[in-house]
């Protein structure tokens, strides 16, 4: 047999992230001899996987590497923990380094653009397993991904408009796929999060799985209704956050529990077992017809996109970023209606703006 080619662009050793390859099993849960799937994982679990720049350029190689890997059948993308996925990008770094400095924001952004053509061009089935909140950035590249499973305590969804961005990295070339131009605007504007129930119901995941045990047994997340009902408006709802008592009744149990992730990864292995047993190129050839449908829309906004972050930063993204970073746990927007005001004045933005809508100004 004769030699074969390194495709790989670099040889990295990975320290923001976790590139493993693990047995890749059978429908019957056996090891396939010399078959492997790649496992790559978020690990800054105490700022909730949100990935720095170095994480982002580790996470292009990390694809690479697996897209380029004979013995790999299937990439799992997640997260350390059982707190989040990822919420998106580092905000400290966003405050302290890349605010008021859109060239530099810029490169960063062409970073970001390449995580997720990545994650859309692998050769290899993604799955995102959902370890916990899936938030802002961290959705738009969950989306990028070819299945979502998830655990049922789980979140989804937006946060830009809050915190001076857009959600322009992903989720507005790829949210309507999955759950139409409706639901998409109501969750790109209003910056509500969804849960796995909610999620699940509305076409954006593809399965979801218990995570609390109680008295060693699984059973659904406490804090929402899992059932359909109407609410006040009369409205059927579908896996919404419960209120008042009961809602204190599901903390109660929540906290008496403990969060076993071992469901979630059986289903995962049991995506990637089916996929085992199916033709490779035919497999890889209707996954990539799908995906074409996100390439279409990703491909033709991603550079205007990444241009308008850019200038952004000099004024609501600073704002927005500085405020989360540094302001009060209990609030880390801006006084929207004091800005609103501003400009309605026509204030310019500089730095007497920024003092007067920041919420830091209230704790000094």
């Amino acid at each position: 047999m004769k030699e074969l080619k390194n495709h790989n662009l670099a040889e990295t050793d990975f320290s923001e992230i976790i590139f493993e390859k693990r047995p890749c099993k059978d429908k019957n849960g056996q090891p396939a001899e010399g078959l492997f799937n790649a496992w790559i994982f978020l690990n800054n679990p105490k700022q909730y996987n949100s990935y720095t720049t170095k994480a982002v350029k580790e996470i292009i190689l990390a694809f690479r590497e697996a897209s380029n890997d004979r013995s790999v059948v299937a990439v799992v993308f997640t997260g350390v923990g059982d707190k989040a996925f990822c919420t998106g990008g580092n905000t400290k770094e966003y405050a302290e380094y890349y605010s008021g400095n859109p060239q530099e924001y810029g490169q960063y952004m062409r970073l970001f653009n390449d995580m997720v053509t990545a994650i859309l061009l692998c050769e290899k089935p993604v799955i995102c397993r959902v370890n916990g909140m899936r938030i802002a950035g961290g959705q738009e590249i969950g989306m990028a991904c070819d299945f979502t499973i998830a655990h049922d305590l789980a979140r989804f969804g937006q946060a830009g408009p809050k915190h001076g961005s857009a959600p322009v990295g992903g989720a507005t070339d790829f949210l309507h796929l999955f759950v139409g131009i409706e639901r998409a605007m109501y969750s790109l504007t209003m910056c509500e999060t969804w849960t796995a129930h909610q999620a699940y119901h509305y076409g954006l995941i593809s399965d979801i799985v218990p995570a609390l045990k109680v008295d060693g047994k699984f059973i659904p997340n406490p804090l929402v209704v899992t059932d359909r009902w109407l609410d006040e408006y009369g409205r059927m709802v579908y896996g919404k956050p419960k209120t008042g008592e009961e809602l204190a009744k599901g903390k109660a149990l929540l906290a008496a529990g403990e969060i076993d992730l071992s469901l979630l990864d059986e289903v995962v292995e049991s995506y990637i077992g089916k996929l085992l047993h199916t033709f490779p190129n035919c497999t890889m050839k209707t996954i990539n017809a799908v995906r074409q449908k996100k390439l279409e829309h990703w491909d033709k906004n991603k550079e205007a996109n990444r241009e308008w972050l850019m200038l952004n930063m000099m004024t609501e993204a600073k704002a927005g970023f500085r405020a989360f970073n540094e302001g009060p746990k209990d609030r880390r927007e801006v006084d929207f209606v004091k800005l609103r005001q501003l400009l309605a004045e026509g204030h310019e933005w500089n730095e007497e703006l920024h003092r007067a809508i920041s919420p830091q100004t209230e704790v000094v």
